[in-house]
């Protein structure tokens, strides 16, 4: 009878990658699905029993979350990556001391995070111009959301060690039931208790901090190498360094990523609520089509991981081209099934006909091209994976920020061109021109590793 340990583990270093990585990504991908419908939930019921206004003033922070958040996210796949590799060469006390450096990281990341956000909220939304209706609600979201860092980065980062073993599974179990738990809190709090805005922060918190305990009880229980004993929760300060070599520069591309989102939040915020609450919306059901995504992104970083860390180099290139075979196909098929389906599914958050004309207007710029951005991702998912983070987080921080916010101060400002479409546009744009620069990296990258490997073959020919 095979252990605990080996029913969850995955070994990403031979046999079938197609049929592991969809092993591995179909519980991924499930996992991220239930998050956001549970984070639709949110939205669907304050937007149905609450109103527009706290439609907006929910949907409207997702970007300064994200944008607050992604610095220690990026700690989290450094965390997956370190781990990924520390497992596929064996090296299982290196791998103990990742594990309890990256959850004590954790506490500690989760702790900042919610100080920064209680004490910030306010001024931050005002940068972003958040109309002046939306703003006492959006705050209120805001002070309640951040209490619950801690337990959100917990999760983030022991649900990434848990994936660099391939176990994919558990994190969902655990994801369904804490997102049913919040369903019905959402629905006590806003339908019944008549809490809204608040209400949907206090079940989001209560929420994360059960996902996190189940976590944390997981890796209590664990007998592998992926066992967490509370008396050894350390800094190690050689993981820390390598978790952070990887972490710093994803961080840092998420919260640039992020930043450049908020700026374009900004420019949408200044067609007024009715169309801030059709582009929450659409972005909302947009995000169900990213994280089906973006599971391949994961599994094209663990993969790549494990068999860097393993020696396997010959199997880089099938990795990552079973990566963007599976990513292209779910982007091209949900994006255009969200643009086909649009009017339907925005209805489920708003009747307002504004609303929804408002939410299609995003949906056929961004959904329809989702595909090049789930490319670009998994490109960066290699290059991470093959130990180089700092390069994809400059490319980019160049071809994807810096041209969009460049777009927004430029075309952008020409009057027939200020509409909300044109902000829309700097999405694909900039997708595709980031996706080249990331295959001519790749390639790069791939041409010096093989030199470094026939190097080292011939030093060891002539010792012997």
């Amino acid at each position: 009878m095979k252990s605990t340990q080996k029913q969850y583990e995955m070994d990403m270093c031979s046999g079938s990658i197609l049929k592991k990585m969809l092993l591995f990504s179909l519980p991924l991908m499930l996992s991220s699905i239930l998050q956001l419908l549970f984070n639709a939930a949110d939205i669907v019921v304050v937007g149905k029993f609450a109103g527009d206004n706290a439609l907006a003033a929910v949907g409207s922070n997702t970007a300064l979350i994200n944008l607050l958040t992604n610095l220690f996210v990026g700690f989290s796949i450094g965390a997956n990556v370190t781990a990924a590799r520390y497992y596929g060469a064996k090296c299982n006390k290196d791998l103990e001391e990742t594990v309890h450096t990256a959850i004590t990281m954790s506490f500690a990341s989760g702790l900042l995070l919610m100080i920064v956000g209680i004490i910030g909220a306010k001024q931050f939304l005002i940068w972003m111009q958040t109309p002046k209706e939306v703003l006492p609600l959006a705050t209120l979201y805001l002070h309640i959301y951040f209490i619950g860092m801690i337990p959100n980065m917990v999760y983030n980062f022991g649900s990434a060690l848990l994936r660099s073993v391939g176990d994919t599974r558990r994190p969902l179990y655990y994801l369904t039931f804490a997102g049913c738990i919040n369903v019905v809190l959402n629905i006590l709090t806003v339908v019944f208790l008549h809490w809204d805005v608040a209400g949907v922060a206090i079940a989001t918190v209560i929420s994360e901090a059960i996902s996190a305990c189940l976590v944390l009880r997981c890796m209590r229980k664990e007998k592998g190498v992926m066992h967490l004993q509370w008396n050894k929760l350390r800094i190690h300060r050689g993981k820390m360094i390598q978790i952070m070599k990887i972490g710093i520069p994803a961080g840092f591309q998420g919260v640039v990523f992020a930043l450049s989102n908020v700026v374009i939040q900004s420019s949408v915020n200044l067609f007024g609520n009715i169309v801030v609450a059709g582009n929450s919306a659409a972005a909302n059901i947009e995000g169900f089509v990213y994280v089906a995504m973006n599971a391949f992104y994961q599994a094209t970083l663990s993969f790549t991981s494990q068999n860097f860390g393993a020696g396997k180099y010959n199997r880089m290139n099938r990795i990552l081209l079973t990566g963007q075979g599976c990513v292209i196909v779910v982007g091209i098929v949900l994006g255009n099934a969200v643009v086909l389906l649009g009017e339907p599914l925005l209805r489920i958050y708003s009747s307002s006909p504004e609303v929804i004309a408002a939410g299609m207007k995003r949906l056929h710029i961004i959904s329809a091209t989702y595909a090049l951005c789930g490319m670009m991702d998994v490109m960066v998912g290699a290059l991470r994976g093959l130990n180089y983070s700092v390069l994809p987080m400059v490319v980019s921080l160049i071809g994807a920020c810096g041209l969009r916010l460049v777009w927004i101060a430029t075309v952008f400002q020409i009057p027939e061109f200020h509409t909300v479409q044109v902000v829309y546009l700097s999405y694909p744009i900039t997708w595709l021109i980031t996706l080249s620069a990331h295959i001519v990296c790749y390639c790069l990258i791939k041409r010096h590793l093989r030199k470094q490997i026939a190097c080292h073959q011939n030093t060891i020919s002539i010792v012997a």
